[in-house]
């Protein structure tokens, strides 16, 4: 399976555009074609690339918002410098990363994040899926606030348990929601990108993103038996005496 896998991955033609075009990752074409289907980045935008290792998301990022623009990255794992954005190595769901992000976002307001971030793969489907959800309502819960007026917000998430409450949970706060499969992806990938656009910043939230979601997921695998009300007939009478 792994020689197998191995002799693909040679093969891979988005790999092989990747190198001769200068990316350090077939996952820039990703990008790049989300970018050509939904126009998120513009010349000038302020840009936050969460999960950016190895890079190759940035490298596009910086090439699309121009001279005028802002790329910012953060990464628990370090990654080779790209001229014309700042990295940082840190949890994005921890505060003093959080607060690093702020110092460096020096009251600018983000047009655009965008998250290519995936947790740590234990092999168990049902752990990966629960702890993929739940990281991006943890991004942005944290970013959303950060976003501006008509911003947008894309991230990849996987297919299956989980996808479309964290939909419903994401929803109020955007225009338009639409899931997107880049010809970039594997064939063989569960992943989809969550491409949110026209962020509605007016709309508050009463209670955190990763507790709506949570609760709704909650509602669907947990129904509760719907209690049909009884009501109680008796053929008792107070009569009064004569």
């Amino acid at each position: 399976m792994a020689d197998h896998w191995i002799e693909n991955h040679k093969r891979d033609s988005w790999r092989r555009q990747a190198k001769s075009s200068g990316y350090r990752a077939r996952s820039a074409f990703k990008l790049l074609q989300i970018q050509d289907k939904f126009k998120l980045i513009r010349e000038g935008d302020v840009v936050l690339d969460v999960g950016c290792h190895p890079g190759g998301w940035s490298q596009v990022a910086v090439e699309l918002v121009g001279d005028e623009g802002v790329v910012i990255g953060v990464d628990l794992e370090p990654c080779q410098p790209v001229e014309g954005a700042l990295l940082l190595v840190g949890d994005i769901t921890e505060s003093s990363t959080q607060e690093r992000i702020l110092g460096e976002l020096d009251n600018r307001i983000i047009n655009t994040i965008v998250s290519d971030i995936s947790p740590d793969i234990t092999g168990n489907w049902d752990i990966d899926q629960a702890v993929a959800m739940t990281l991006v309502a943890d991004v942005l819960d944290f970013s959303l606030d950060l976003l501006c007026k008509g911003g947008s917000f894309t991230t990849k998430i996987f297919q299956g348990v989980g996808i479309e409450e964290l939909i419903e949970a994401v929803k109020p706060y955007f225009s338009e929601v639409k899931r997107f499969s880049p010809m970039a992806s594997r064939n063989s990938s569960s992943e989809v990108y969550l491409v949110c656009r026209n962020h509605m910043p007016w709309v508050k939230r009463e209670v955190s993103i990763r507790e709506t979601y949570e609760l709704l997921l909650d509602k669907k695998l947990n129904p509760e038996e719907e209690k049909e009300e009884q009501k109680v007939f008796t053929s008792f009478r107070v009569r009064k005496k004569k």
